[in-house]
């Protein structure tokens, strides 16, 4: 068996796919990467199947984990063609998120971010440059990316990690001080097509994430707070748990929201609890009106709400709390909101944290602009 066999063969071994009940590309949209049984065994098949023999065995259990079986592409890539750094990795609006990493002397552990435009990467999936560089230096767009002035990068390799829905995901690629021999070039095939399978077993596993967000959102009846309908704060910890599980293993990017409403005291005090609870019950209304799709609301306390937008970047972040904003003000409910961005290196609590104390700016700024019991 050839290299690109035995890598074909690493690749799905490592994810262990079960493929007799996969749906074929056909079905899914997966696009040029066939998952289906007769797709996997075409793809073995592309180099050389005449034997097994010689291929090293990896502790590498049965689950379908794009995780596991980036790992194990990544140590079978070094061990075959070295290089100092290899990644797999996430491109997040302008962030690049390692994801995975088989790292020999870089210091680049998962969650690292860097700027997207500097990458060699994001000038090789432009085509402005080849995706095997044996001297990076004798490639313009690579010489002069931001990246080359504070990384060392002699030699260079680097494929595309396709979305099921054809989107750039990321990318799967290597990078070492010094030049390599030009020979280097030759396990382009080997490298594209184990590209090809990550890409493949991310579909499957972003297709179960998504199976996994909509079973969650049938078992919220047993977490909804009875008066808006909304999760409530039970609900709205376990989804933060499980959501931030999905982030970290394909490194999607998300939103926390963080509102508190106003004069929630003072209408229970005045106008009764009835009063009090129609203004919940409004402010419930309004934000769910505000949210895309996929994302969760939450009442986590008497008058504190909570969102989570799910493969949202800061951007989105900003039309979401302008959405908020302009639904609060139909109704007539006062609220201050604070938005906090998923750092890959701290997580969705530490968002959650940020969202919360940007919320609180907003309200002690409010509140020299209104009357005291307007804003509490």
């Amino acid at each position: 068996m050839g290299d690109v066999g035995v890598a074909a063969f690493v690749v799905l071994r490592a994810a262990e796919v079960d493929v007799g009940d996969r749906p074929s590309d056909a079905d899914d949209g997966v696009g040029e990467f066939d998952v289906s049984e007769s797709g996997l065994m075409r793809a073995r098949g592309r180099a050389d199947t005449a034997g097994v023999a010689g291929i090293p065995h990896l502790p590498i259990g049965p689950l379908p984990d794009f995780e596991r079986a980036s790992k194990a592409a990544l140590a079978f890539l070094h061990e075959h063609l070295g290089m100092g750094l290899w990644m797999v990795t996430r491109v997040a609006s302008e962030d690049w998120i390692v994801l995975t990493s088989e790292d020999h002397g870089y210091d680049v552990a998962p969650g690292t971010v860097f700027p997207w435009a500097d990458s060699f990467c994001s000038r090789m999936v432009q085509g402005e440059g080849p995706r095997i560089a044996p001297n990076s230096a004798d490639i313009p767009a690579y010489r002069d990316a931001p990246i080359a002035g504070y990384t060392p990068i002699g030699a260079y390799i680097g494929v595309p990690l396709q979305a099921s829905d054809g989107e750039l995901f990321g990318t799967l690629c290597a990078i070492d001080p010094a030049p390599q021999a030009a020979a280097i070039a030759d396990a382009l095939q080997m490298v594209e097509l184990i590209g090809d399978l990550l890409s493949g077993i991310l579909a499957l596993e972003l297709r179960v994430a998504e199976a996994e967000r909509s079973s969650e959102r049938a078992r919220r009846d047993a977490t909804l707070d009875s008066l808006t309908g909304l999760a409530n704060r039970r609900g709205w910890d376990d989804l933060l748990v499980a959501e931030e599980g999905r982030c970290r293993r394909h490194g999607h990017p998300a939103i926390v929201v963080s509102i508190d409403l106003d004069r929630l005291k003072w209408t229970n005090d005045t106008l009764g609890h009835e009063a009090g609870d129609e203004l919940l019950r409004t402010a419930g209304r309004a934000i769910a009106a505000a949210l895309r799709q996929h994302d969760v609301a939450a009442r986590i306390g008497g008058d504190e709400f909570a969102v989570l937008a799910v493969q949202a970047d800061a951007a989105s972040g900003a039309v979401l709390v302008d959405r908020l904003q302009r639904a609060f003000a139909g109704t007539g409910v006062g609220a201050s909101i604070g938005v906090g961005a998923r750092d890959p290196a701290r997580g969705l609590s530490a968002a959650m944290a940020e969202a919360d104390i940007a919320m609180y700016e907003v309200k002690k700024n409010r509140r020299g602009l209104m009357p005291m019991d307007e804003v509490a």
